[in-house]
């Protein structure tokens, strides 16, 4: 079965600016990608490609098996959910979803019918009559939403759309958004920032950087298994140490005064990254094995502590331990652990 919607090799250049670099990806029926990255790395470029507001250089545009490229937007079965959500002050909010269906023709029964099923499937169907100013943020949120799937489309395009939300209306939208999409049967596609918001709701997540796609793969893989160092560094808080591998394999870490085991074969004398997520870390008193260093800073998250312990050598650790027990305290020794397992090797 063909991909709903398919970006083939495409390029996107704004003078010498190169926004989108040879982007090549698939999405699939019923599912949700996240387009991750920072600002400036292609990601909304890509997006307003998908949804015919830019044309790119070279490449093409599949809507299932159709070549879309040239097509315009209101010829493509996709719709986008701006950030700024662009709801009419002047309409009602019946009025605001049934905008977009006037203008491909739609009139009578079907319109109000549509209309009204747009707005129960966001949960809106009692507010009809109020305008844009009557509604919470979230609400306004769900009232764009509904426009968009007023006009049934095979994909919806969302920008940032969490962005103007506090933390728990996020949270609780995401999980709406998931359940929507479920129920409707409609394939997503998002720009986000925020990678918490990208493993909440993505099926799989594309980390963009420069205008490439660095890797494209489920939430999971990318915390557990970084294609890279620019990867790794922006899903998750990481450590990343430079170490030179060792005849026998192992790795040493000059920083730290450390050696480590880790897989994979190298040459005597390579220079290899070797990465460990903070939470993999468990931090004692001194006394036993591992490595000793000291608490130079620490910062308090509620359900856990994050600690940066400095090493004789001079290297920073840091560490992210759970407040289930006795904390620990500024300028303290600790021992630092982990298992051999959590420690990943990386490609520049």
């Amino acid at each position: 079965m063909a991909p709903v919607l398919r970006i083939d090799a495409v390029t996107k250049r704004f003078g010498a600016v190169v926004a989108v670099d040879d982007v090549s990806i698939d999405i699939g029926a019923n599912e949700c990608v996240a387009l991750l990255g920072a600002s400036g790395c292609g990601k909304t470029t890509l997006l307003r490609i998908m949804a015919g507001l830019e044309q790119p250089d070279s490449g093409r545009v599949f809507i299932g098996d159709d070549d879309v490229t040239a097509a315009p937007p209101y010829a493509r079965p996709v719709n986008m959910m701006f950030q700024s959500y662009a709801l009419f002050p002047h309409m009602t909010v019946h009025e605001n979803v049934a905008f977009g269906l006037k203008q491909d023709g739609i009139k009578g029964a079907e319109l109000t019918v549509r209309a009204d099923e747009a707005l129960k499937a966001v949960e809106l169907g009692d507010l009809g009559a109020r305008k844009p100013h009557q509604l919470s943020g979230g609400q306004r949120q769900r009232v764009a939403l509904a426009r968009c799937i007023a006009k049934r489309p095979r994909v919806l395009l969302l920008d940032e759309p969490m962005a103007a939300l506090d933390k728990h209306l996020r949270e609780r939208t995401q999980l709406e958004l998931l359940a929507l999409r479920k129920r409707l049967g409609i394939s997503f596609v998002v720009v986000t920032h925020d990678q918490g918001e990208a493993m909440a709701m993505a099926d799989r997540v594309a980390v963009m950087e420069n205008g490439r796609i660095l890797q494209l793969a489920p939430p999971r893989d990318l915390y557990e298994r970084p294609a890279n160092i620019q990867v790794a560094r922006f899903f998750g808080d990481i450590n990343v140490w430079n170490g030179v591998a060792r005849s026998d394999g192992a790795v040493e870490i000059a920083h730290l005064g450390i050696t480590v085991a880790v897989d994979g074969k190298h040459v005597p004398g390579e220079s290899v990254a070797v990465a460990l997520r903070p939470e993999r870390i468990a931090v004692a008193p001194v006394g036993g094995p591992g490595l000793r260093g000291r608490i130079e800073d620490l910062v308090y998250l509620g359900s856990g502590t994050t600690y940066f312990v400095r090493t004789p050598l001079g290297g920073v650790v840091r560490v992210l331990a759970p407040n289930t027990g006795t904390p620990f305290a500024h300028g303290e020794s600790v021992t630092l652990t982990w298992p051999a397992a959590a420690l990943m090797v990386l490609a520049p």
